[in-house]
C-alpha cells in the first residue's frame, strides 16, 4: 500500500506555458514533504514486519533513506508516528463508511455495504495488518489501544448503533436489545481479521458468507422471487 501525497498544479498567471521557477521556500516544503512520506511509508513495513514493540526508529529511518534525526523533524516519537499510520491508513475508511447516507433500500443492504466494504479494504490489505497489529499489541501499549479506539471503534460503534436503531425503527430489526451491543452486527469482520493471520492456512474463511449468514440471523432470511 502506497500512501501518495496529494499534488497541486497551479497554472502560470500569465496563461503563457512554460515552466516557472519555484521560490526556494516551496522547494524545501516539497522535499520535506517527500521525506515524511517515506518515513511514513517505511514505518509501515517495519511496524507489519517486526511489530510494535520491536520495531525501532533506526530501522524505519534506514529504510525510508533518512538520517534517525530527520525523524524527529517530523515525529515525536514512535508512538506519534503509529498514530499517523492509523490517521492515514485506517481513519479516512471508518469517516467514509460511517458517512454513509441513509438507506434508500433495507437497513440490511447498508450494512452489507460497509462490512463488504471493511472485508475488501481492511480486512484483506494492508490495514488489516495494522489492525492485527493492535490487536497483539494492543494490550501492552495502552496509549495505543486508546488512541485507535477514540479514532476508529467509537466511530464505529456509533455508527453501527445508528444503523440498528433505524432498523428497529423500520422493524426489520425485532431484536431490541441489539441497539445496546453494536459490535454483535459487524463481528463476523473482526472474526475474518483475526482469523486471517492465525487459521487461514489450515481453514480459509469464505467472509462474505459468513457475513450473509450473520445478517440473517438478524434481520431474518432473504426472500428469493
Amino acid at each position: 500500500m502506497t500512501l501518495k501525497p496529494t499534488k497541486t498544479v497551479v497554472a502560470p498567471a500569465n496563461g503563457t506555458s512554460g515552466t516557472r521557477a519555484e521560490p526556494p521556500s516551496s522547494n524545501r516544503a516539497a522535499r520535506a514533504a517527500e521525506r515524511r512520506q517515506a518515513i511514513i511509508e517505511a514505518a509501515l513495513e517495519e511496524f507489519i514486519a517486526r511489530g510494535f514493540a520491536a520495531t525501532r526508529l533506526d530501522d524505519i529511518a534506514k529504510r525510508a533513506g533518512v538520517a534517525k534525526g530527520t525523524i524527529y523533524l517530523h515525529f515525536k516519537d514512535k508512538e506519534s508516528m503509529f498514530e499517523e499510520l492509523v490517521r492515514l491508513v485506517i481513519v479516512p475508511v471508518v469517516e467514509r463508511l460511517t458517512k454513509l447516507p441513509p438507506p434508500a433500500g433495507s437497513v440490511r443492504d447498508l450494512v452489507e455495504v460497509f462490512a463488504s466494504t471493511f472485508l475488501r479494504e481492511v480486512a484483506s490489505t494492508r490495514r488489516g495488518d495494522l489492525v492485527r497489529l493492535i490487536v497483539a499489541e494492543g494490550p501492552r501499549f495502552p496509549a495505543v489501544a486508546d488512541f485507535y479506539y477514540r479514532e476508529v471503534v467509537q466511530r464505529g460503534i456509533a455508527g453501527m448503533r445508528a444503523l440498528i436503531e433505524l432498523g428497529i425503527a423500520r422493524g426489520e430489526i425485532r431484536e431490541k436489545g441489539l441497539a445496546k451491543f453494536p459490535q454483535i452486527l459487524v463481528a463476523p469482520v473482526l472474526i475474518s481479521v483475526i482469523w486471517q493471520s492465525l487459521f487461514e492456512r489450515h481453514a480459509p474463511l469464505d467472509a462474505q458468507a459468513m457475513l450473509r449468514v450473520h445478517l440473517d440471523l438478524i434481520f431474518g432470511e432473504r426472500r428469493t422471487t
